[in-house]
């Protein structure tokens, strides 16, 4: 299937100029299995050059953090990285498996219902009755995967797995190595395996980690945007990329609409305004970075197809009470308030204070 067809493409995909760039100008020491230095790496994530070829940023944020998180894939630990939705988790991980591994697709989705053959390994059963225990009727997971292959494995939402599943990584992380009893054998890592996993602790059935899993991993928390710049930098850039790939164009997105969004989520998540002179209650949800780039997107696309072609507080309006108020019971007044109380009052507002009252929220 061709490459412009695909709603959103691999990293090692999207990016391949990038890392191509990088490779061919990097001439620096490479751990063993890695595609690319430790600082070729940073560089790929935090932005710079490669020989004539700019390096687009895929993280806003401190560089140190990433430092620290590609110094840890260079030893024998573990990374996770714990932050609250929308933090860029996610995006992260992919991207550090496509820069040190060229492969961002080997990926366990933690759930509450998963089972400890999505970590380790399972079984054809049609071939087990066949034939018996074998190499060839065991089906590896993506992380025995990454072990054989000496790649980086990624599991999502690991507070999420049951405890006791969750635990099945410890032997595999402690000694690089998969023990397999049913074939009287084990599969040990080669070189440039590990690990990245990523958690957060403000969902709705979170399992805390036993001590023992979490000394194999090195924590690197990430966290939300430190100013209301910096959040609007994020959003405008990940608007804009997300929005070439279905096709709406940048100008359906004015900076006016993205930073009257983002301040309203910062201050709700805060409990204060921006100026800090005024304080205000929060709702239950998160209002992350993602969640904002989530609205912007939705009133892009009822601005091009049933608008005049660029975002306005109408549109904005019709995304922001779905992401505000996700417990009727509480947040549906909190947010009422926010609207009288600071939406109304602010200048050059009275347009998205109409907007928000007309669809009755």
């Amino acid at each position: 299937m061709p490459t412009t067809s695909i709603i959103r493409p691999h990293a090692e995909t999207e990016y391949a100029a990038e890392l191509k760039a990088l490779a061919k100008a990097d001439d620096r020491p490479r751990p063993p299995g890695w595609l690319l230095s430790p600082w070729a790496v940073v560089t790929y994530l935090m932005g710079g050059k490669a020989g004539k070829l700019d390096i687009e940023p895929k993280y806003f944020g401190s560089r140190r953090l990433m430092e620290i998180a590609v110094a840890t894939l260079a030893t024998d630990r573990a990374l996770l990285l714990l932050g609250v939705p929308g933090t860029a988790k996610t995006w992260i991980s992919e991207h550090l498996a496509a820069a040190i591994s060229g492969d961002s697709t080997l990926l366990v989705q933690g759930t509450a219902g998963i089972n400890e053959d999505a970590l380790r390994y399972g079984w054809n059963y049609a071939r087990l009755i066949a034939e018996g225990p074998s190499e060839k009727a065991l089906v590896p997971s993506p992380v025995l995967t990454a072990m054989r292959a000496g790649k980086i494995a990624r599991v999502e939402e690991l507070t999420r797995i049951p405890a006791d599943v969750q635990d099945a990584l410890i032997t595999l992380l402690s000694e690089k190595l998969l023990p397999v009893p049913e074939l009287n054998t084990e599969i040990q890592a080669v070189r440039g395996f590990n690990l990245i996993a990523t958690a957060n602790d403000r969902d709705k059935g979170v399992n805390e980690l036993s001590a023992a899993l979490r000394r194999r991993f090195n924590t690197v928390v990430l966290p939300l945007p430190a100013s209301l710049d910096e959040e609007i930098h994020i959003v405008q850039n990940r608007v804009a990329a997300l929005g070439r790939a279905l096709e709406l164009p940048p100008e359906a997105a004015p900076l006016q609409e993205i930073r009257r969004l983002v301040t309203i989520f910062r201050e709700l998540r805060s409990g204060k305004t921006e100026d800090g002179r005024e304080k205000i209650k929060s709702p239950t949800a998160t209002l992350s970075t993602a969640e904002a780039i989530s609205v912007i997107h939705q009133g892009q696309s009822l601005a091009v197809h049933f608008g005049n072609g660029a975002l306005s507080a109408p549109d904005l309006a019709a995304g922001l009470s779905g992401a505000v108020v996700k417990d009727p019971g509480t947040d549906k007044t909190v947010w009422a308030e926010y609207l009288e109380t600071i939406v109304k009052k602010r200048e050059g507002w009275q347009d998205l204070y109409r907007a928000c009252k007309e669809l009755d929220v």
